[in-house]
C-alpha cells in the first residue's frame, strides 16, 4: 500500500473514531427504510452471501441479515465496528460478522460473495475505482454490485466547490463523483449496470457541522462558502432556508446497481 494511502487511512480512521456516536444516530444513516431499499435494489436470496464496504454502525449490513443472508460487515476503524457489534447483538442475529477490513485490499478469495455493497464511503476513498475493481474481484459471475454515495454536479467546477466545503468540514472527505463519473467506475470494469436512481437528502447545516465535530475556527468558514453557495449557485446545490429558519442544503445520493457478467 502507498504511504498516501496509508495516510488518508490514518485520516479516515482518526475522523470516524471522533464522528462514530454522531455518525450512528444520524437520522439519515439510522433511517431503515433507506437500507432497506438498497436492499430491495439487491433483490437477495436467502441462500446468497453478502459483503457490505465501509458497514460503519452496519445497518445495511443487519438489513441483509434480517433477509436470512449470511453477511460480512468490514470497516477501517474499530469505534464504528464496536457499535456495529452491539447494534446486532441487541438485534440477537447469528448470521452477520464485523470485521476491521482495509476496502482496498479485500482479505477474501475470488467469487467468494453474491452481493457486495458499498454505502456512503467512496467520497472518502483517495482511489475509488481500486475499490470497485476488488469488489468486483470478491464478487462471483452473475452476483450483484450496488454502491450509494453523495454526489456531485456534472459541471466540474461546481464540483470543485462543493469538495472545497466538503473538505473543510471533514478532512476525510476526498471527492464526490459525478453520476457520470460513478457510472464510467461500472463500465470501466465491465460491470452491467441494471439500476440507477437518484436522491436529495436535506441536510440541517450546523447539525451537519456539529456531527463531524468541526472545529469552530473552520465551520465560519463552511458557513460562507455555503452563504456564497446559496447566493450565487456555485456548487449546484440546493442551499437554502427552512420554513424552521435554518439553513440547509440538499446532498444528492446515487444509488448505481450492477451485475457481474
Amino acid at each position: 500500500m502507498s504511504n498516501q494511502s496509508t495516510t488518508h487511512n490514518q485520516l479516515i480512521q482518526n475522523e470516524f473514531t471522533k464522528q462514530a456516536d454522531a455518525y450512528s444516530s444520524n437520522p439519515t444513516i439510522i433511517d431503515p427504510m433507506w437500507a432497506q431499499r438498497l436492499v430491495e435494489n439487491s433483490a437477495p436470496r436467502a441462500t446468497d452471501r453478502v459483503l457490505d464496504i465501509a458497514t460503519g454502525p452496519g445497518y445495511v449490513a443487519l438489513a441483509f441479515a434480517a433477509k436470512g443472508c449470511e453477511v460480512v460487515g468490514i470497516d477501517l476503524t474499530d469505534a464504528p465496528l464496536a457499535i456495529a457489534t452491539k447494534n446486532r447483538d441487541e438485534r440477537a442475529l447469528t448470521n452477520v460478522q464485523f470485521e476491521k477490513a482495509d476496502a482496498n485490499q479485500l482479505p477474501f478469495d475470488d467469487a467468494s460473495f453474491d452481493i457486495i455493497v458499498c454505502r456512503f464511503a467512496f467520497h472518502h476513498m483517495p482511489n475509488p475505482a481500486a475499490v470497485l475493481g476488488e469488489m468486483v474481484r470478491v464478487c462471483r459471475v452473475g452476483g450483484k454490485i450496488a454502491v450509494e454515495d453523495l454526489c456531485s454536479s456534472e459541471v466540474p467546477a461546481r464540483g470543485d466547490y462543493q469538495d472545497r466545503w466538503e473538505r473543510l468540514r471533514d478532512p476525510s472527505h476526498t471527492d464526490a463523483l459525478s453520476l457520470t463519473e460513478l457510472l464510467e467506475l461500472f463500465t470501466n470494469v465491465e460491470v452491467e449496470i441494471e439500476n440507477v436512481q437518484t436522491e436529495h437528502r436535506p441536510q440541517v447545516i450546523e447539525e451537519w457541522l456539529s456531527n463531524s465535530q468541526t472545529p469552530p475556527s473552520v465551520t465560519e468558514e463552511v458557513r460562507d462558502l455555503l452563504r456564497s453557495d446559496e447566493a450565487s449557485g456555485l456548487s449546484g446545490m440546493h442551499v437554502y432556508t427552512n420554513e424552521a429558519d435554518e439553513f440547509c442544503f440538499d446532498h444528492r445520493v446515487h444509488t448505481v446497481v450492477g451485475i457481474k457478467r
